[in-house]
């Protein structure tokens, strides 16, 4: 662990000098129809709900399975949805996938120690981003002050838009349904190496959902996918879906 350490004490220093949290973070779309991060990590774990309930507003703790790892990840979700995989989410069409349909929508806070029970910063988050519409917004928070925002209504230069016959973001990559809509995981990476200990995700209702699965979180040691450019302060959209009309329609937020 001291080569770890080593390594936060210098990206904390590098971090200092930028005065910049915003700016330390990047964040990277996988190739279509991949449902797991390509990232490689110092330690990380995954949580893809399918041994949770499918019900409404949950709350539950995970190890994102780290329990015998060196690094215990432990992740506190509050007031999640889990549904059973259909068009809308779950990686793979199986399993399960958490959503939320408010403004409220559901937290996840974050926490990792060593075997010594010291702790070490959360550097990455990851995940399926299914059905993404205009609606969906991510926070992410150290010590309850947000460093960085994902927001889908500025840019397009995500995926390309939907729908699109040409395009293999667009649409379930397993049953080929809702074309409408880019299915994707994205990779964020806190560069500062200072890591988050929560993330926030809502929805805007009338959008519809905000579904996603196989949430990964670790430290990361490489970074892999396609960069997006992303204007401070951070957000990413897709300009262009027509989906405000049909998205209200189409979802059902049970």
């Amino acid at each position: 662990m001291f080569s770890l350490r080593k390594t936060v004490l210098s990206a904390v220093a590098s971090a200092m000098i930028a005065g910049s949290a915003h700016a330390a973070f990047l964040v990277t779309y996988e190739a279509p129809g991949v449902v797991n991060t390509t990232t490689s990590f110092d330690y990380k774990g995954v949580e893809n709900f399918d041994l949770r309930t499918a019900a409404n507003n949950q709350t539950f703790t995970t190890d994102f399975g780290t329990a015998s790892d060196p690094i215990t990840i432990t992740g506190s979700y509050t007031g999640v949805d889990i549904y059973k995989a259909d068009l809308w989410g779950g990686a793979g069409n199986t399993g399960n996938y958490a959503v939320t349909f408010t403004t409220g929508g559901y937290t996840l806070n974050l926490s990792a120690k060593d075997e010594d029970d010291h702790s070490v910063p959360v550097t990455y988050f990851g995940y399926w981003l299914s059905a993404l519409d205009q609606g969906n917004q991510v926070k992410f928070y150290r010590n309850e002050i947000e460093v960085f925002s994902f927001n889908p209504t500025d840019v397009l230069t995500i995926t390309g838009g939907c729908p699109n016959a040409a395009n293999p973001y667009c649409g379930n990559p397993v049953t080929g349904e809702n074309k409408n809509e880019p299915y994707v995981f994205l990779n964020f990476y806190d560069q500062s190496g200072l890591g988050f200990d929560k993330i926030v995700f809502s929805e805007n209702p009338t959008g519809g959902g905000y579904e996603s699965d196989n949430h990964t979180v670790g430290y990361y040691t490489s970074i892999t996918g396609n960069p997006l450019e992303v204007p401070e302060p951070a957000s990413l959209a897709l300009i262009g879906l027509a989906l405000v009309g049909m998205s209200a329609v189409r979802r059902r937020a049970a």
